[in-house]
């Protein structure tokens, strides 16, 4: 903060140099990150940054943070969005955005079962949070949101499992509420939205390539499909794209750069044993097989570009 920085010594005038220096970085009238932290921090982290500084400034009250904001807070992707403001709700703000301060202010009542404090940040509950956002959003963020708190709710790390049964719960409690605001803005993209998510997608890479693979005139595919390997490995596909007799796999660069995901093999390994890994499916079940990466989730025309390249077409 301004005033710490000053009563360690720290004078005007290095401040403004740091600023123009990019040594700091303001995250909003007296409220500074480190440069360096800054240009290291993906957009979900930068988001938390600046909601920690408006929360530090917060004057009591029983507002929350919300929408996006929320998102965040809540650790679910910010896909495709640009973040000008840090968002909150309550029943006492004015429902004005203030561009010095960073903040839109949301007037509208959030009751005591939709508030939840994470990591001692007062927010939106994980349900109204996709409640709003996959009514507000664009579509692919939208769908790469609920994805991701379907996976949350449902997917089990240790046993590594995705429960159905809880997952359909939880998306009985999202339409029940969707079904109370049927005139709402955006409620029919939140219905179908709710519909769709399916928390087996990792990655929003992934919830955005089913997507457009639905887009494209394909039937919803299969996620995570299981694969025998030859020494009785237990591989996952990413995609049954069954309708077209053909497999399909989003590679996010982690895959191939990640320390946790590479399992102290080197990059050039990793993409030997994913190329072994395809020719043994590929041989296994005569199937076709894609692979594609984000730059060709720019769009569903480009997803559809690629995979015209492995001869992987919607059926007529």
């Amino acid at each position: 903060m301004r005033q710490e920085l000053l009563a360690r010594g720290v004078k005007e005038s290095q401040l403004k140099l740091a600023l123009r220096e990019g040594r700091l970085h303001r995250l909003r009238p007296g409220a500074f990150v480190a440069g360096s932290d800054w240009d290291a921090a993906y957009a979900e982290e930068r988001h938390l940054l600046k909601i920690l500084a408006a929360d530090a400034a917060r004057k009591g009250g029983d507002i929350v943070f919300s929408h996006l904001s929320a998102a965040a807070v809540h650790d679910l992707p910010l896909f495709r969005v640009s973040l000008p403001f840090v968002h909150t709700s309550g029943p006492r703000t004015d429902a004005v955005s203030r561009p010095k301060s960073g903040v839109a202010h949301h007037g509208v009542e959030i009751a005591p079962h939709d508030r939840d404090l994470v990591e001692q940040v007062p927010c939106t509950s994980l349900e109204r949070t996709v409640y709003d956002v996959i009514r507000s959003e664009v579509l692919e963020t939208a769908v790469a949101i609920a994805d991701a708190a379907f996976r949350q709710v449902a997917w089990d790390p240790v046993r590594r499992r995705y429960d159905e049964t809880v997952a359909e719960s939880w998306r009985a409690g999202l339409n029940e509420r969707i079904s109370r605001s049927p005139g709402a803005r955006g409620i029919r993209q939140a219905r179908w939205v709710s519909g769709f998510a399916d928390g087996r997608a990792q990655l929003p890479g992934e919830s955005v390539s089913r997507l457009y693979l639905v887009q494209l005139g394909f039937a919803a595919p299969r996620l995570q499909v299981p694969f025998v390997g030859p020494n009785g490995e237990n591989w996952r596909i990413d995609f049954g794209i069954d309708d077209a007799d053909a497999w399909g796999e989003f590679d996010g660069v982690g895959k191939y750069t990640n320390p946790d995901m590479l399992n102290g093999r080197t990059a050039a390994e990793a993409v030997l044993g994913e190329k072994q890994r395809e020719d043994w499916i590929r041989g296994r079940s005569h199937r076709k097989f894609a692979r594609w990466g984000m730059p060709h989730v720019a769009s569903a025309e480009m997803l559809g570009a690629r995979l015209a390249k492995f001869s992987i077409v919607p059926p007529r």
